[in-house]
């Protein structure tokens, strides 16, 4: 009975509209391994070292940040459902194509270009998400999709461990199906959800000159906290670029690494609810360091870890940082934009995450080859790092969200909105 009423309570009110695009994400990320084991395809099966592999990989999150402000653009302009029509076949096909494809310059472009054509499709399923959930249901039905996202990708690296110690090929040719279905998902079953285009009706009063996305990248508020969030991606994206490099130089395999992140995404479904009550009496700044501080810690311990218990207690410490900095990074990123340029600044915030998708593998494949383990306590000091700045910006932080609310009910002075 706690169980039916557990499915009705977060069932009920949720369109079925949702309900498809939830599908469709989940199915993606299930069978979304391809990138997780490029770089050891690369290293493996076509003899690339270290550095050349991390390198291509790095092509990979260069055109994810191309794909993040195309996708947003395309989204508003041309509709949500021919974006995600147009970014899942483009790639499948790509991911099909690098199942057979054996020159590396053409490797290297695919990589590039499945990284734009992969993250066009986050702002076009976000935006549809907001348009076809009624406001007050809009908390539950992104609870759901990020519990959706974390299981999908748990199963993922389960089976990608397995595909990929039968045959590269067959890996890329699951993923490139499964994308393909979710094609089919969204094809025959989601309607097109852009709204008319209304009015704009925010209160937010424009500084003298024209506002944009220059707005947010001179905001030297909110610049800052965006620094801090490259940081912790970086960290966090030494988990599906570098950590199976460096497992397999201690001669573990790719299940074993499959297993590892299965853990992790386990982890993470089991726990997150937890952590807003968890959290609920800090501070955000102090919330994020700490976060910061976990993941410091559970990569400098890769440093000394060479059997697969000592991976597991790692990934369990940097997993639960990884969990506690979710939501307040959420929150801080709604308090820091204004009103009306609420989506130019989640377009620069969310830069970070494909930014780090090519800065970590660029740097961190050339820095395991060349200073080995200490490659993760170079990690773990950028973890303090990124604490420090947390505890040195967070009250300035603090004062800009005071400010914003202050105006949008009419009570500020506009002049806080010239960033």
């Amino acid at each position: 009975m706690q169980v039916r009423g557990w499915v009705r309570s977060n069932v009920n009110g949720l369109p079925s509209t949702y309900w498809y695009l939830w599908t469709g994400m989940l199915v993606n990320k299930v069978g979304g391994f391809g990138i997780l084991f490029l770089s050891l395809y690369l290293v493996d099966s076509r003899g690339l070292d270290a550095t050349a592999a991390g390198a291509v990989v790095g092509l990979n999150g260069l055109g994810g940040a191309a794909g993040v402000l195309a996708g947003g653009v395309l989204a508003d302009r041309w509709g949500r459902r021919r974006t995600l029509l147009a970014c899942h076949a483009a790639a499948s096909a790509l991911m099909f194509t690098l199942a057979f494809v054996s020159w590396l310059p053409a490797i290297a472009v695919i990589s590039c270009v499945l990284g734009a054509a992969q993250t066009m499709a986050g702002p076009a399923l976000v935006a549809a998400i907001v348009d076809v959930v009624p406001e007050h249901h809009r908390t539950r039905a992104f609870n759901l999709q990020f519990w959706a996202f974390n299981l999908g990708t748990a199963a993922a690296s389960l089976l990608a461990g397995l595909l990929a110690e039968a045959s590269f090929t067959l890996l890329f040719v699951v993923d490139g199906a499964a994308t393909f279905a979710t094609l089919l998902v969204f094809l025959l079953r989601v309607p097109e959800t852009l709204p008319p285009r209304a009015a704009a009706t925010a209160k937010a009063l424009p500084p003298p000159g024209r506002r944009g996305l220059h707005t947010a990248l001179t905001d030297r508020i909110f610049l800052p906290f965006v620094g801090l969030t490259l940081l912790l991606a970086v960290l966090s994206t030494q988990t599906s670029t570098i950590l199976p490099l460096a497992m397999k130089q201690d001669g573990l395999g790719p299940s074993a690494y499959g297993g590892l992140m299965a853990f992790a995404g386990g982890l993470i479904v089991a726990g997150q609810l937890f952590v807003p009550r968890l959290i609920g009496t800090w501070g955000k700044a102090a919330v994020l360091a700490a976060a910061n501080v976990l993941l410091a810690a559970g990569f400098t311990l890769v440093a000394f870890a060479d059997a697969v218990p000592l991976y597991v207690v790692a990934a369990a410490i940097w997993t639960v940082g990884s969990m506690v900095a979710a939501p307040p990074n959420a929150e801080i990123i709604a308090e820091l934009s204004p009103a009306d340029l609420r989506g130019r600044y989640q377009s620069v915030f969310y830069l970070t995450f494909p930014l780090a998708g090519f800065i970590a593998p660029a740097l961190g494949g050339a820095s395991l080859q060349r200073l080995g383990d200490l490659h993760w306590a170079i990690c773990g000091a950028v973890g303090v790092l990124a604490a420090t700045g947390h505890l040195l910006t967070g009250r300035a932080r603090e004062r800009r969200a005071a400010d914003l609310r202050a105006v949008q009910t009419g009570d500020g002075d506009p002049a806080v909105l010239r960033g």
